[in-house]
């Protein structure tokens, strides 16, 4: 059975520090990751920052890249296709030693969030002795079995938070103006208002908690 380990390492020790050193507020999410041969790895990337005139060239100029492609230009963000050639020891090992998968990688903060999905438990005891002998601080910050959250087929949702939000989706209660009150699908699901209310907010929880990778916290905050 498959593990997930969700992980942060900062931008210094990976791809595009550059960036983050001459941008201002940068923010970074792969939509595809795949190895490139045995040094290199190929990502889809969306690209934001305040001063995202200066996207491109920052990004030609930072050494961790090669081949940098604008593929599409839109008003506040960049979606980018590039080979990242330095600093990426640690992915090139869970894809092609560990055969694992990036599922998910965010950054912002000069912090990279990572989802990676190891096919077994023990890679992720090799990668963890991998980073600690090259000195790479990849942090776990949880780590599941994939039996864990099969689950997510339905977002981790209950079947009741399930079934709540498809009827409530279904009778209009999410449009703008609202097409039915929670108290009528209260009445017709034969619970009481405060039940059905709580049960839409745990399940609007699981929905973002499951389908949202979280965003490195800011210092402010």
């Amino acid at each position: 059975m498959g593990t997930i380990v969700e992980a942060e390492i900062p931008t210094d020790q990976f791809a595009l520090r550059d960036a983050f050193d001459r941008l201002e507020a940068p923010e970074f999410e792969i939509l595809r990751l795949v190895e490139h041969g045995e040094d290199r790895v190929m990502p889809f990337l969306w690209a934001t920052a305040e001063n995202l005139d200066a996207f491109p060239e920052v990004l030609y100029d930072d050494p961790s890249t090669d081949n940098v492609d604008v593929v599409a230009e839109l008003e506040e963000e960049y979606l980018f296709r590039m080979e990242w050639t330095a600093h990426i020891r640690v992915v090139l090992f869970v894809l092609l030693e560990e055969e694992a998968t990036v599922m998910n990688a965010r950054a912002a903060n000069d912090v990279w969030k990572l989802r990676i999905l190891f096919p077994e438990h023990e890679s992720v005891s090799a990668t963890d002795d991998f980073c600690e002998e090259y000195d790479i601080d990849l942090r776990f910050e949880r780590i599941y079995e994939l039996s864990d959250s099969l689950r997510r087929g339905r977002y981790g949702l209950t079947d009741a938070q399930y079934d709540s939000i498809v009827t409530a989706f279904e009778r209009g209660y999410y449009e703008v103006p609202r097409e039915t009150e929670l108290a009528e699908i209260a009445t017709d699901a034969d619970v009481s208002h405060q039940a059905l209310s709580e049960r839409l907010r745990r399940g609007h929880r699981s929905l973002i908690e499951t389908t949202l990778a979280p965003r490195p916290e800011s210092a402010d905050e």
